[in-house]
Formats: structure tokens, C-alpha cells, sequence
């Protein structure tokens, strides 16, 4: 008896340690991983392993995620009931701050993402974005010479879109010219300029570059298979 008291007295212990742990800050957070980090955003690279889970961690700035292949997982929000979520390869979505999480990943494959910071989410909330006066309904598929650019939506004045370009095209110069953050979503060259000043940088999935603005940039496929990344333009 004083045995069996004693087992349920370490589990009790362990229940309330557990409701006592505090959530930790992302950067705190052993599975997010920071790649950049500037005035405007902080990016992480996430990986999940299967039947794994993250510590409970704050996002305490609006934040884009682009996953990278598929994957299944239960997302635990504090305070709320878990809720269990599928993404496809290159699912990007926004989510506002702030709040705490936990998040298991419950299929085969490791749950991946590029996490997106944006740090001045609060001024860009009520900032006039350049694209459309719409942002919320900011959807549409443009197409150029070999290549399509498929745009998400306009969130805090950020522009998300999907760029698929094929070997030899280019993307079209925008007519705005910000600071934009490039994600790979499969392994690409890349070159950057034209002429004797262009530069030719291989990317890897999952790795992200940031341009600053007034960058006049002229990206093209420098090789032989299609291109695929995720483009963050801000104002």
C-alpha cells in the first residue's frame, strides 16, 4: 500500500511539473533554428522529427510559415483545445501574434518549415501597402515568359507569393522595389544581375536570402531543371 501510495504521489509530482513548465521564447526553442535575422525579420529554419514535439514557445510577432514537403501534426495553442493539421509541399500561411504553442508532428515525415518573422508587424498593420488596397483578398496567378507567379496574399503589408521559373527565364523586374526575402523550395541555381557584374549562387531547399531595397536585381534559372521558391516582398 505505502508502495502504491508512494508511485502515485511521483505521478501527481510529475503532472503538476509538467502544467508548471513555463513556455519558453522561440529563440529558446531547440527545433527553431535562426538562419537571419535583420531589422524586419527574424528567420528560422524548423525541423520536427516524427513523434517528436516542440517545447511550449511564444510567437510574439506576426510570422509567414512555407513548409517544406508534406507533413501532419497536432498544434497545441495555450489555451485552446489541440487541433490536428495536414500541409502540402510549399503551404504558406500567416499567422498573428501573440500566442504560445506546442506542436508534435504525428505522420511519417519530419515536419519542416521556414519561419518568418516579421518585426515590425505592428506599424505595418496599419501601413498603406503598395500592392492593393484589398490585402486580404490579394490572390491572383501572373504568368511571363517561362515562368508563373502564383501570389498567396498581402499580409502586414508583405507580399507572398510562389515563383516558378523555368531553366534560361527571368523574373520580371516589380514595379516596386523594397526589400524581399527569397525561400527555396527545391535545389536551384540562381543568378543574380546581368553582365560582368551578375554572380551565380546555388540554393539548397529550405535556404533563405534577403535583398535589400533599391536592389535593382535581375534573378534569372541559371540551371538546367525548374526553379521553385517562395518571394516575401515588403514595402
Amino acid at each position: 500500500m505505502r508502495r502504491m501510495k508512494y508511485y502515485a504521489f511521483l505521478l501527481v509530482a510529475a503532472v503538476i511539473a509538467a502544467q508548471a513548465t513555463p513556455e519558453v521564447e522561440i529563440t529558446a526553442e531547440p527545433h527553431h533554428h535562426l538562419t537571419t535575422e535583420n531589422k524586419s525579420v527574424r528567420v528560422f529554419n524548423v525541423q520536427i522529427d516524427p513523434n517528436t514535439e516542440t517545447l511550449t514557445h511564444w510567437h510574439r510577432h506576426d510570422y509567414i510559415s512555407i513548409t517544406l514537403g508534406q507533413a501532419k501534426i497536432t498544434n497545441a495553442v495555450k489555451g485552446k483545445s489541440p487541433l490536428d493539421v495536414s500541409f502540402q509541399d510549399g503551404d504558406t500561411r500567416f499567422a498573428s501574434a501573440p500566442f504560445a504553442h506546442a506542436v508534435r508532428c504525428t505522420g511519417s515525415q519530419p515536419f519542416r518549415n521556414v519561419t518568418i518573422e516579421i518585426l515590425q508587424d505592428e506599424s505595418l498593420r496599419h501601413a498603406r501597402s503598395p500592392w492593393n488596397a484589398k490585402q486580404d483578398e490579394d490572390r491572383a496567378l501572373n504568368t511571363f515568359d517561362g515562368g508563373t507567379q502564383q501570389i498567396f496574399f498581402v499580409k502586414d503589408a508583405v507580399r507572398a507569393s510562389e515563383i516558378e521559373l523555368q531553366p534560361g527565364a527571368t523574373v520580371p523586374k516589380p514595379p516596386h522595389d523594397g526589400p524581399e526575402l527569397l525561400v527555396a523550395l527545391n535545389d536551384f541555381d540562381l543568378r543574380n544581375g546581368e553582365g560582368k557584374n551578375s554572380k551565380s549562387e546555388h540554393f539548397k531547399t529550405g535556404q533563405s536570402k534577403w535583398f535589400e531595397g533599391n536592389h535593382s536585381h535581375v534573378v534569372t534559372n541559371a540551371g538546367s531543371s525548374p526553379a521553385k521558391f517562395v518571394t516575401l516582398e515588403f514595402p
